[in-house]
């Protein structure tokens, strides 16, 4: 799994944080989602899949291996 975020989609709103703070982390100036591990490990890839499910802003996209 790949993992990319679009900064200009994001609303801070933080859930990616909450659900996978080892991929996903905020800017402490305007809380702007700072990706972290643009391919996770298996073991965060449900997690990761649910942070991108409940984004406001969709702007978590996930690329998944075949």
């Amino acid at each position: 799994m790949k993992v990319s975020v679009d900064e200009a989609k994001c609303c801070g709103a933080g859930q990616c944080v909450l659900l996978a703070p080892e991929v996903f982390d905020q800017r402490d100036d305007d809380g702007i989602v700072v990706l972290l591990a643009p391919e996770p490990a298996p073991d965060q890839h449900s997690n990761v899949r649910e942070a991108a499910a409940v984004c406001p802003a969709s702007a978590i996209t996930l690329h998944e291996a075949p």
